[in-house]
């Protein structure tokens, strides 16, 4: 398990953790999200002891994460793939790690079979591909068969075939009671692959919940409509306090549920051809919760 406490790190009189309080319990694949800027990679440095909080406290499995005696057995992280000595190969990278841990040959051979790196072992690390690297990186984040693993983006670089993987292998992980806390971009997979949310922008805590509490809350009263008297439903619906938008011939109504829209059209004898709640997917629901915590965010061109 990792749990912060009022985790806060400062750079200057940059704040780049504000206060951040969650747990990442076992048993559970839990997505670390927050626009660029918003303080992940920093709170990851944080829970490994890479950097010094300013202020508040992390621990993994019950103890900071330097006060553990063998650490490799009790968190496995991927924080950065190009971490490796250029000059070695995949196979001597990881027997140089497991020689401090006690770690057998055997386990290092499993774990070239796991990530698929058998035909490229005994190749430099220097010359991989950016998803070779990253699965010498996954094979080290694993190879102490720790309780925790932690990884940061871990799907770059990868193809379909990688990405299907590391996701296979990441619910495995966390039906085996293990805590795995992984930090993306790619929205779509993290809502094929994660069970809990931890949400974060500039450094402070927006969502700790569920994955399907976290669209359900986005989808709330928000209904596609299709419908041969469109505009007088449209008018009918506004004039209710709602927000009424048309998509490629459908309406979109913001503010009302399915069973309103429905009663509102009955009560004006107004044809329905389709009522459907609308389900948010995890970008949408991403994009609307952290609008107002971008650091960094594109401008359109004038026309």
């Amino acid at each position: 398990m990792i749990e912060a406490n009022n985790l806060t790190k400062d750079y200057g009189d940059k704040r780049a953790v504000d206060g951040l309080s969650f747990e990442v319990k076992p048993g559970t694949v839990t997505g670390f999200l927050g626009p660029n800027g918003s303080g992940k990679s920093t709170t990851m440095r944080l829970i490994l002891g890479l950097d010094r909080p300013t202020g508040g406290s992390v621990t993994v499995n019950g103890k900071p994460y330097r006060k553990h005696a063998a650490p490799l057995h009790e968190v496995g992280a991927l924080l950065e793939a190009r971490s490796v000595h250029t000059g070695r190969s995949a196979r001597n990278h990881l027997l140089a790690l497991a020689r401090t841990h006690g770690i057998s040959r055997k386990r290092v051979d499993e774990l070239i079979d796991l990530v698929g790196l058998h035909e490229v072992a005994r190749k430099r690390a220097g010359k991989f591909s950016l998803g070779m690297g990253q699965r010498l990186g996954i094979a080290t984040a694993l190879l102490g068969d720790p309780q925790t693993v932690m990884l940061d983006e871990p799907v770059n670089g990868l193809d379909p075939e990688g990405i299907h993987w590391i996701r296979t292998l990441l619910k495995r992980l966390a039906a085996e009671n293990r805590t795995v806390f992984v930090s993306s971009h790619l929205m779509s997979e993290m809502s094929l692959t994660a069970d809990h949310l931890i949400v974060i922008g500039r450094g402070k805590l927006i969502a700790d919940t569920s994955v399907a509490d976290f669209l359900a809350g986005a989808s709330k009263k928000l209904v596609d409509v299709r419908s041969p008297q469109a505009t007088a439903l449209g008018e009918v619906l506004t004039g209710l306090g709602a927000t009424v938008v048309e998509i490629d011939g459908h309406l979109q109504v913001n503010g009302l549920t399915a069973e309103q829209v429905g009663e509102a059209a009955a009560s004006h004898q107004i044809v329905l051809h389709e009522l459907t709640p609308h389900q948010a997917s995890l970008e949408e629901a991403f994009m609307d919760l952290t609008r107002g915590d971008l650091e960094f965010a594109a401008v359109e061109a004038p026309a």
